[in-house]
């Protein structure tokens, strides 16, 4: 299973230092959120990877909803993956805090094959929302990350499959919506998964932004470039 590299521990019980989160976000979710680098006193863990831990322990189900309800961040907190039949459950820390809501329906399947498709699929697509989407939005809105200390993290999402019988999926954006209130705004990238041209599933990522501001084209333009630079040389790295 390609998760091996990107936590440590049983299967019931597991942690991911910030090194193993800034890899999946750089390798496999390609996403350069300064949020996911190791260095960044304020490191998260990447939102997809925690989704695709719950994927690779308790399989894909027709429905799947997810809320982020709390962050891993530096140090020793270790995560509870313990099996469960339930329609609903949490991941909580061993601080007692819920990290992550999940709650599932229908159809089950663990074929690894579907499982890793999906996951690699949806990944792709998730760690490609910035800045190719998510900037023409806000600059559609008059609006603007802060740039010196930006905040965008994962508020939930949705899965709904058709059925579980396919292979090769592909996820593919619908319209996405931003929707702004004061200095918040809240980010909706609708997606649809198909495989051999049937359109087998749908759902939806939200993101929430905070400390949002009026748009300015230089400032905005200035982040996007270091953003792509940061990326560039990390992968040009990879190669030399």
């Amino acid at each position: 299973m390609f998760l091996k590299d990107f936590y440590s521990g049983s299967n019931d019980s597991i942690s991911i230092s910030a090194v193993q989160g800034d890899s999946f976000a750089k390798d496999i979710a390609n996403d350069f959120n300064p949020l996911h680098d190791a260095d960044s006193k304020r490191f998260c863990v990447p939102g997809d990877l925690l989704f695709a831990l719950v994927l690779h322990k308790y399989g894909v189900s027709k429905k799947m909803h997810f809320t982020f309800a709390g962050m891993v961040g530096h140090g020793d907190l270790t995560l509870d993956f313990s099996e469960t039949d339930a329609s609903q459950f949490e991941i909580v820390g061993s601080n007692g805090k819920t990290i992550l809501k999940v709650e599932r329906s229908g159809q089950q399947t663990q074929n690894e094959s579907v499982v890793n498709e999906v996951i690699r699929n949806y990944v792709a697509f998730s760690g490609h929302n910035f800045p190719h989407i998510l900037v023409p939005l806000m600059a559609k809105q008059n609006v603007m990350i802060n740039i010196n200390r930006p905040f965008v993290i994962y508020d939930s999402m949705t899965l709904e499959f058709e059925h579980l019988n396919f292979t090769d999926p592909v996820v593919e954006m619908l319209d996405p919506e931003l929707q702004v209130n004061g200095k918040r705004a809240d980010a909706f990238f609708r997606f649809q998964i198909k495989a051999d041209d049937e359109i087998v599933g749908k759902g939806f990522k939200k993101i929430v932004i905070s400390g949002v501001r009026e748009y300015e084209e230089q400032p905005m333009q200035e982040f996007v470039d270091n953003y792509l630079s940061r990326k560039n040389i990390y992968l040009e790295s990879l190669n030399s």
